[in-house]
């Protein structure tokens, strides 16, 4: 399949490992912070880590959104399914995370509440159209990836009169979290976390371009390399940013040129600007509260905002004790370090995110089976 076996190829992927050995000078130790939950199953599942040397080391990032979603915004979808009888659609991921003390929207559904598992925006608008009696909410989480969907359901919705229909917006920003954790260390252990360059995100980049990450790396002085998803794509982006440090150069570079452009997809872009805008601040599991790294609907089209449209109240909301999903999603631990890893938490009864999302970290180290054997870099915490 072209763009894919050629990625995979097992001749060029020992050709650039040589490569990389090359260019790793011994004398230093390089902490790549690979940003995407995609990037971290890829490494996971195809054994990229095995072909590094030994001073080269993956940090797992916050690059998962049903990772990074807070505990509080989970604990108000729940209450949107259970107190006001909504029908509540989501993707499937959302459906198992665990919120506070362990309620999920899977045993809301259980205890009789209307959730409903969908693939696309598309079956949401469907439902509400077949529910016309009904309040339909969509819960929509996602990087800069999934907000074109919404924005066109949005539309959709008002163009076809759906005043039944509202989305219950969670969609966050990649680059502003990439200089939340370069820039505003959380006090307990954040600033131990040692990355040299950043993997950057592919999804998000088609649509976004590598333009917005230029400002970070030149002011936190730390090389970008925009990579693809396959095992090649990976080790290709390794190599770009151990040169890129070696030479002392922190610049945006585009590895993944057969999808990515630095300008992005500006119809994209435009079609989202014009049903979305910034939040001054939104809270991000693991991260706490960053500046300007969240999405709402506008008020042109408030009469589609789930959150103007129906109350929920101010809960104290708790994450599942002894979890560490929110360190791990620092950078701050590996799930190997989780006490409940592989004992209490399974992808069966998940304690935290991170082993529920498909893109989790816990949840790669568990699939491949990773963490029966032992690490052979040393920790990327100090």
């Amino acid at each position: 399949m072209k763009y894919v076996d050629e990625f995979r190829d097992r001749d060029l992927a020992a050709t650039l490992a040589k490569a990389i050995r090359k260019e790793a000078d011994p004398a230093r130790h390089y902490y790549l912070m690979e940003f995407c939950g995609g990037h971290t199953h890829a490494i996971f599942r195809y054994g990229v880590q095995d072909l590094m040397p030994d001073n080269v080391t993956f940090v797992h990032g916050p690059g998962c959104p049903v990772c990074v979603l807070p505990v509080r915004r989970l604990d108000d979808a729940v209450e949107l399914a259970e107190r006001h009888n909504v029908i509540l659609c989501t993707y499937g991921d959302m459906m198992r995370v665990p919120g506070t003390k362990q309620r999920s929207l899977i045993r809301a559904k259980a205890d009789g509440a209307d959730v409903r598992m969908i693939y696309s925006t598309a079956d949401a608008l469907k439902i509400a159209r077949d529910n016309p009696d009904r309040e339909v909410v969509f819960f929509a989480i996602g990087f800069e990836t999934t907000t074109p969907p919404t924005a066109v359901a949005i539309r959709q919705a008002e163009a076809e009169g759906l005043s039944n229909f509202s989305v219950f917006c969670n969609h966050v920003l990649t680059p502003a979290a990439i200089g939340h954790v370069l820039g505003s260390p959380d006090p307990r252990d954040l600033e131990k976390v040692r990355i040299d360059g950043f993997l950057g995100p592919s999804h998000v980049s088609a649509v976004i371009g590598s333009k917005p990450y230029e400002a970070g790396a030149e002011l936190y002085r730390k090389p970008v390399v925009i990579a693809g998803f396959e095992p090649l794509d990976v080790m290709q982006s390794v190599l770009m940013l151990i040169r890129q440090i070696n030479e002392g150069r922190y610049e945006v570079e585009n590895q993944y040129t057969r999808v990515v452009t630095r300008e992005g997809n500006r119809k994209a872009q435009d079609l989202v600007a014009s049903v979305l805008e910034l939040r001054r601040e939104f809270e991000w599991r693991g991260l706490g509260t960053v500046p300007d790294s969240g999405l709402k609907i506008r008020e042109r089209y408030a009469a589609f905002d789930a959150e103007k449209k129906f109350e929920v109240s101010a809960k104290v909301s708790r994450e599942v004790k002894s979890c560490e999903c929110p360190a791990i999603l620092r950078g701050a631990k590996k799930p190997t370090d989780c006490k409940l890893f592989g004992t209490v938490c399974t992808p069966e009864l998940p304690m935290g995110s991170c082993m529920v999302s498909s893109e989790g970290a816990c949840a790669a180290y568990w699939s491949y089976g990773r963490f029966r054997t032992p690490a052979k870099a040393e920790e990327a915490v100090a």
